[in-house]
């Protein structure tokens, strides 16, 4: 295992190379290699195509008694990638090309071939007038004469193919050209209408802001007084009964608001509690010094003696002012 990977290897000395057998193989031995398929090929069991570059797995031997050059001719055997059927091809080192024996067809082979022979007329042609001046200038009038029939062939196509389809090119033209000019003649009067419709617009706005600009700069003028209408008293009278209308609803509203925050503290039941302060006597039952007694028939002795009930849907609250109010009008008047 020492000398495994070493280049040389140990010969004994007496190594003798004529005592080795030769190992005897066949001429047709074949090999198997790994290939590219040469050209586009055509299978003829299956009909499935083959594309230039696919790869296989293909038997390699070498053709007996075909050598060019001294260069032998290799088959190679392959296998259609549907149904596996064999086919064959080899080498062709004249050509420097690979031709197809049997199995398939090779595709574009009548235009490799058409080409092929055209190279070949072409190098013909070439090595005789190289040789021959005079054939170099029969080629000359037979290419000239040739392209001559060519143009009067072309000619005579499009002379058939305009009987045939009656078509006037040079009225189509025209009528084309006709409507395009009015088409454009259209446009042209559509711009100049907008623009004559956008100008006079532009012309009114300005008025305006002109007519505005000196209406805002010139004074206003003095009305001239009004003569008294007759029924201006009435109207007035109308306006103050309305306003009068308008502030009682407001003044209604703020004492519901006031009683709202806080509360009834007395109703028609409650009202029989708040008594009407009377007049201090002295003891001997006279009345107070300086105080004036009220005659019995004069108006002030009546009020005091009947005193009208407050009003059964007023609160307490204002009962009691108007309590207090006549408590200050009795001292006020006894100090008197």
């Amino acid at each position: 295992m020492s000398e495994r990977k070493v280049l040389n290897k140990y010969y004994p000395p007496d190594f003798d190379p004529s005592k080795i057998p030769k190992l005897k193989l066949p001429k047709d031995r074949q090999y198997v290699v790994r290939l590219m398929a040469p050209f586009n090929m055509r299978c003829k069991t299956c009909g499935e195509y083959i594309y230039k570059g696919k790869k296989f797995n293909a038997r390699k031997e070498t053709v007996q008694n075909e050598v060019y050059l001294g260069l032998p001719i290799f088959r190679f055997y392959i296998k259609c990638t549907r149904c596996l059927a064999e086919i064959t091809f080899k080498t062709d080192p004249e050509n420097t090309d690979y031709t197809m024996e049997h199995g398939a067809t090779r595709n574009f082979q009548a235009e490799k071939l058409l080409e092929e022979e055209e190279k070949r007329v072409q190098k013909e042609r070439e090595d005789e007038e190289l040789n021959n001046p005079m054939k170099v200038l029969e080629n000359r009038t037979k290419d000239s004469k040739l392209e001559m029939e060519v143009l009067e062939n072309l000619q005579e196509l499009k002379d058939l193919n305009q009987r045939q389809a009656h078509v006037d090119f040079e009225a189509m033209l025209r009528q084309h050209r006709l409507s395009e000019e009015e088409r454009q003649k259209q446009e042209q009067e559509e711009d100049e209408r907008e623009t004559a419709a956008l100008l006079e617009e532009s012309r009114k706005r300005r008025l305006l802001e002109d007519s505005d600009s000196e209406d805002d700069a010139a004074p206003a003028p003095p009305r001239p007084a009004l003569r008294p209408n007759p029924t201006a008293i009435l109207d007035e009278f109308d306006d103050d009964e309305h306003r009068t209308q308008k502030q009682a609803p407001k003044a209604k509203r703020r004492v519901e608001s006031w009683e709202q925050s806080v509360g009834s503290l007395g109703r028609a039941p409650l009202s029989g509690l708040v008594m009407v302060k009377k007049p201090r006597a002295d003891p001997d039952g006279s009345a107070r010094e300086g105080q004036v007694t009220p005659a019995p028939g004069t108006p002030q002795s009546r009020k005091a003696a009947d005193p009208a009930p407050p009003p059964p849907a007023a609160s307490s609250l204002s009962q009691l002012g108007a309590y207090l109010d006549s408590d200050d009008s009795n001292e006020s008047n006894g100090s008197n």
